[in-house]
């Protein structure tokens, strides 16, 4: 099978998620969201043989799959252990990304200095939020899941001065990892601060367009 339809089929479910969402066709939701990422590991084992360290994002997919599927049960029941398998997720891409470990460079400190300004003011206001709440108890999960995941996004940017990656991969896996990010950032948003129009919509779709793009750049790279 063509890889291309991987990535066909990849879209076509993504699409029909947001279409889910905005109808409420849950039935629908249960079959599109998690096909995204099943449709995304078959297409990364065929093409890599999760060798190496396309091994570290075949995991990070599956660790993906299990948080999706324990936030379609429930969004709040299920969302510390939903966050535990997207942190795990998050911690399998920094691993990929980093072998061969890169080069100490001026970049990665001025990458590393954006990501945490961009994103430092947005994760206080989320944290102030939960004070607010009554919901400090989840204020250390927060603060460890968000420099994670900035780690991730600082470690797929740092690929766009290493010169072991092609330029065209390494701008899949960066932007692929902001979309991740901008994802999460909804998410919380819309559940913590203050309820966004569509908030569900847009933090899916960000999240299915940013994993695509991502694995489309590992297996660019990596593959075979």
């Amino acid at each position: 099978m063509n890889i291309n339809i991987f990535l066909l089929f990849a879209i076509l479910f993504a699409a029909l998620e947001s279409l889910a969402l905005w109808k409420r066709w849950l039935k629908l939701e249960w079959v599109a969201k998690p096909a995204v990422m099943v449709i995304l590991f078959i297409w990364l084992f065929t093409s890599t043989g999760l060798k190496g360290a396309s091994l570290w994002f075949g995991l990070g997919i599956i660790f993906s799959l299990a948080g999706d599927i324990l936030l379609m049960f429930s969004l709040d029941r299920f969302f510390i252990f939903g966050l535990a398998a997207f942190l795990l997720a998050h911690l399998a891409y920094v691993i990929g990304f980093n072998i061969p470990m890169p080069d100490f460079s001026v970049w990665g400190i001025v990458f590393a200095v954006m990501v945490s300004l961009g994103g430092a003011r947005i994760i206080r206001r989320i944290l102030d939020a939960l004070a607010s709440k009554g919901q400090a108890h989840m204020r250390m999960p927060i603060i460890i899941y968000s420099t994670v995941i900035s780690f991730m996004l600082l470690s797929a940017m740092i690929k766009l001065m290493d010169i072991t990656w092609g330029a065209s991969e390494a701008l899949l896996v960066s932007g692929g990892a902001f979309l991740f990010y901008i994802s999460d950032i909804i998410l919380a948003w819309n559940k913590f601060v203050a309820p966004i129009q569509h908030g569900r919509i847009y933090n899916i779709g960000a999240y299915h367009i940013g994993q695509i793009i991502l694995i489309a750049g590992v297996i660019s790279q990596f593959g075979n």
